[in-house]
């Protein structure tokens, strides 16, 4: 049995979906038993909670050969850091009540640093908290930035004609799609290969400037001249707030993209072979250009 957390989320549900086509089973865990059903249709062993809660954990851990660890973001919370307090002690106190030997923690580059990251700061607390856990091997996955995230933009896209952010435009950073983080998590749950506190890279297929991945989704929805606007700190964080983004968490955001325009968040390992995944956002903008014809 291979338990879950964030399991309707972008890289849990696609690490569950992974395993129960492997023919494992799996107990996802999830808020909402909704959410949940498609998962359970498919085989899968629902529990529904809050991640905030130790003994719902440590229940939903117990008898699991391993389990999948995140802190999930939650972008209204009014202290996103204090929460993610809350879910990393709900969820290390959760394994050693369970017992679990195998854990996967899905964290970030720049989770070596302990402040002024923004968000990854967290991350970064989490790991150390992690890695005291006497008798679990623990492997923690520190991937890039998603693609995904260009899914927030597109309402900036539809409605202004432009792309926009705190990052600069010719900064260069490793981007990675969640299925090939799912992969990698997926299989590590099943074989449970690694011993004692591990950390892994994951960099996706290359670095990409926000302008040029601009560019690559501008050419799928045809607008080959779309262009990426940085925004200046302040501006981004009003901005964020007016799309319903906490003024916390949009104070994080405007950190972390200042961290990444100076280099704060960045890779230790460099590009190897053994942290580069193979899909291309070229193919993943074709998904993004989906959405954005969707839209309304």
């Amino acid at each position: 049995m291979i338990a879950i957390m964030g399991a309707t989320g972008h890289t849990g549900q696609k690490i569950a979906e992974l395993l129960l086509d492997g023919r494992e089973n799996v107990r996802a865990l999830g808020r909402t038993a909704a959410k949940l059903e498609p998962l359970r249709k498919r085989g899968a062993e629902i529990h529904t909670g809050d991640a905030e809660d130790a003994r719902f954990l440590a229940g939903a851990f117990r008898g699991a050969d391993a389990v999948f660890t995140l802190i999930p973001p939650d972008v209204r919370a009014p202290d996103y850091l204090a929460l993610g307090e809350r879910i990393g002690e709900a969820t290390a106190s959760a394994v050693r009540e369970s017992g679990i030997n195998h854990v996967v923690f899905l964290s970030s580059i720049g989770a070596d640093v302990p402040e002024r990251t923004g968000p990854i700061a967290g991350l970064h607390t989490q790991e150390q908290r992690l890695h005291r856990l006497e008798g679990a091997n623990v492997l923690v996955l520190r991937a890039a930035y998603f693609f995904e995230n260009f899914y927030s933009m597109l309402g900036l896209i539809k409605h202004q004609g432009i792309n926009g952010g705190g990052i600069a435009p010719d900064v260069r950073i490793p981007m990675i799609a969640t299925r090939d983080i799912a992969k990698v998590a997926a299989r590590a749950l099943r074989d449970r290969d690694f011993e004692g506190f591990t950390i892994r890279e994951l960099l996706g297929p290359r670095d990409l400037t926000h302008a040029e991945a601009t560019r690559i989704l501008g050419t799928r929805l045809g607008n080959p001249e779309l262009r990426y606007i940085q925004l200046g700190y302040d501006e981004l964080e009003k901005a964020l707030v007016q799309m319903g983004v906490s003024e916390n968490v949009a104070t994080l955001y405007a950190e972390l993209d200042r961290a990444l325009n100076e280099g704060l968040v960045r890779s230790l390992e460099g590009r190897r072979p053994e942290n580069t995944t193979p899909t291309r956002f070229e193919d993943f903008a074709a998904e993004l250009a989906a959405a954005y014809r969707a839209m309304a």
